[in-house]
């Protein structure tokens, strides 16, 4: 799998399973209130438009390799994500993204999928959906917050919000901004696997009275090798009518899972 293939499905990680109440402790100028009232402001602050079209700088860095590429991100929420990576100008890898569908090519390799969230969720070793992929682009929480229970305290200033059963498998954290309730951080951990997922945002902007990410910060860590994706969002424009052009070429071979 190419480079720039791991940046794509990179930029959709995280993951799995869940789970809201109690008081937290004061900590410095962070306002003490409880795991429902920080739960229900991040939903209140919820994306509220329905399309996105979007350029970003990526850099991708794994032990043997740093390499930038620049993508074109098109959303309509809740139906459609679309992903076009060039590389000096030049196309090299194409995805689309539906609630029911994931299809990609990549020109160099000549190779494509198209099929359900099989692939994805192998290569990554956990369940990823549609919602999933399309909150991490937006700096929501990958899972329903209001589904199952959670605890909450106050960790160097953020409001962090941790299951209060923990999975067997897995261990997961939210780390909000207290002035805006938007996600800092979210971190997926599979310690059995050494494996760590950590997506992170250092800041937003308001776009049309939208707050959006300036940056996601992606660290994966697998046992002993680390890699890194670090993307910037350089233009946003909401409410376009967009078009989600995706065509597999013809003669390419299909990657089909064993």
């Amino acid at each position: 799998m190419k480079h720039y293939i791991k940046i794509i499905i990179l930029l959709m990680l995280v993951i799995t399973s869940c789970k809201s109440n109690k008081n937290i402790v004061n900590e410095g100028d962070v306002a003490s209130i409880s795991t429902k009232k920080i739960i229900n402001n991040h939903y209140n602050n919820d994306f509220n438009k329905k399309t996105i079209s979007a350029k970003m700088n990526t850099r991708y860095t794994d032990k043997s390799t740093s390499v930038n590429f620049s993508i074109k991100l098109r959303l309509e929420k809740d139906k459609t994500i679309w992903m076009s990576a060039t590389k000096l100008g030049f196309p090299v890898a194409k995805v689309k993204i539906t609630p029911n569908r994931v299809s990609y090519y990549e020109k160099l390799d000549g190779t494509y999928f198209d099929g359900d969230f099989s692939l994805l969720s192998k290569w990554l070793g956990t369940e990823l959906d549609f919602n999933k992929v399309q909150n991490i682009l937006l700096g929501q929480a990958v899972l329903n917050l209001k589904k199952e229970k959670y605890d909450s305290k106050i960790d160097h200033k953020l409001y962090q919000i941790s299951p209060v059963k923990e999975n067997q498998l897995f261990g997961i954290l939210f780390f909000l901004n207290p002035d805006n309730f938007k996600i800092n951080r979210q971190e997926i951990r599979n310690p059995a696997k050494q494996q760590l997922l950590s997506v992170s945002y250092p800041s937003y902007k308001k776009i049309k009275g939208e707050l959006f990410p300036d940056d996601i910060n992606i660290r994966a860590i697998d046992s002993l090798n680390l890699t890194t994706i670090n993307i910037e969002y350089r233009s946003v424009e909401f409410n376009e009518n967009l078009t989600f052009p995706f065509d597999i070429p013809n003669g390419y071979k299909e990657i089909r899972l064993k």
